[in-house]
């Protein structure tokens, strides 16, 4: 029996298309093996949305209550493990303990136990038509893309978890002005131009100007003081630093209301890469890391090319090797981040073994990563 556990996700999306809960689906053995993961990740445990877990095809049973739940945690039931005995046993012990329950892969035809509340709901939506009176708030799940989910939310669902919006996106157009107006600041930083050369550009846009702040002194950063003005962002951070952070104020530039959904999923991505990378490469490369990963969606983002949007930066040879042909020393880092997006664990063991990562640095690096995700403000 292995002893592995490993973690991937899935957002749940509200109908103004923001994720609103992380789904943490536990890859494990036994249910022992996932409450002893479990509990040995409370220090990165991410607490701005709810979090649901799944254990994936294991029944869940009271081995479960070893675990020691945050309080944004939710469990999830599967319903074909519903009539188990063990199943049954430790429903009313999480009732009990007043830890919420969700319903997966609701089916009409099969009955439900009695006097249980279910949050939520997650119906296969290419298998199941949704009820007339479901017992919970209904996700849908099985989604192709972002038409299938606007059809989702017309038919009456009140969300859906999975990654459909990564596709159906048309990314065919050019940079925005205001696009191109980050670009052309982030040339300026990575110039080492002068700070009142760069002041003169910011103040152009006062927003900008607002949201970079607001950034740079989100919990996430970590600073100990207040940073006031660009000027005293340069003093503080350096001009590595603020690299990154327009990098961050780029990826949050898109006005598509679909769009916070992907900005979540990017800034997770390039942060995963910048914990994971610590181990391999040199300090100075990290904020590199954390680019490649936030600007892997770039094009889904900006509506243009991945090509054409980095045409206009003057991004070093290893950013635009792992973002453009899958290639270079970035490159293992970002499939890494990719593959954590999944139902299925099999690609990121398998890549996790190639990099002798363990999986308790995969899973401490993945949950960090979406902690630090969620506590900005997209939009």
């Amino acid at each position: 029996m292995s002893n592995v556990v490993l973690i991937t996700r899935e957002p749940v999306i509200n109908k103004q298309h923001k994720i609103t809960a992380n789904r943490l689906v536990i890859h494990a053995a036994s249910v022992a093996q996932a409450v002893e993961a479990l509990n040995g990740l409370a220090d990165v445990w991410p607490t701005t949305h709810p979090v649901f877990i799944s254990l994936y095809k294991l029944v869940p049973t009271p081995d479960l209550l070893k675990w020691t739940p945050p309080a944004n945690a939710m469990v999830e039931i599967p319903t074909q493990s519903i009539a188990h005995p063990l199943t049954l046993a430790l429903i009313p012990q999480l009732q009990a303990a007043d830890i919420s329950l969700n319903l997966t892969w609701y089916r009409d035809d099969l009955p439900l136990p009695p006097d249980v509340q279910w949050r939520f709901v997650i119906i296969d939506a290419k298998r199941t038509a949704l009820p007339l009176a479901p017992p919970g708030l209904t996700l849908a799940w099985g989604l192709a893309d972002v038409p299938e989910f606007k059809g989702a939310i017309a038919q009456g669902y009140d969300g859906a978890s999975g990654w459909f919006f990564l596709r159906g996106v048309k990314t065919d157009g050019k940079l925005a002005p205001s696009h191109a107006q980050i670009v052309r600041l982030l040339n300026l930083v990575r110039r080492n131009a002068e700070v009142k050369e760069i002041e003169t550009v910011l103040k152009q846009d006062v927003a900008l100007s607002y949201k970079l702040l607001r950034y740079i002194n989100s919990a996430g950063f970590g600073l100990m003081c207040e940073i006031q003005s660009f000027r005293h962002a340069v003093s503080i951070l350096g001009y590595d630093k603020l690299n990154k952070w327009l990098s961050v104020l780029l990826v949050s530039a898109s006005r598509d209301p679909a769009a916070p959904a992907l900005m979540q999923t990017a800034i997770a991505r390039g942060r995963f890469m910048e914990q994971i990378g610590a181990a391999f490469l040199d300090k100075g490369e990290l904020d590199n890391l954390f680019i490649t990963g936030a600007f892997s969606m770039l094009h889904l983002l900006l509506g243009a090319s991945l090509q054409s949007a980095l045409d206009e930066m003057h991004l070093p040879m290893p950013i635009c090797d792992a973002l453009l042909t899958g290639d270079g020393v970035y490159a293992p880092f970002l499939k890494l981040a990719r593959a954590l997006e999944s139902f299925d664990d099999k690609p990121l063991a398998a890549l996790a073994k190639e990099l002798h990562i363990t999986s308790e640095q995969v899973n401490r690096a993945h949950l960090e990563a979406l902690a630090f995700a969620d506590s900005l403000q997209f939009g």
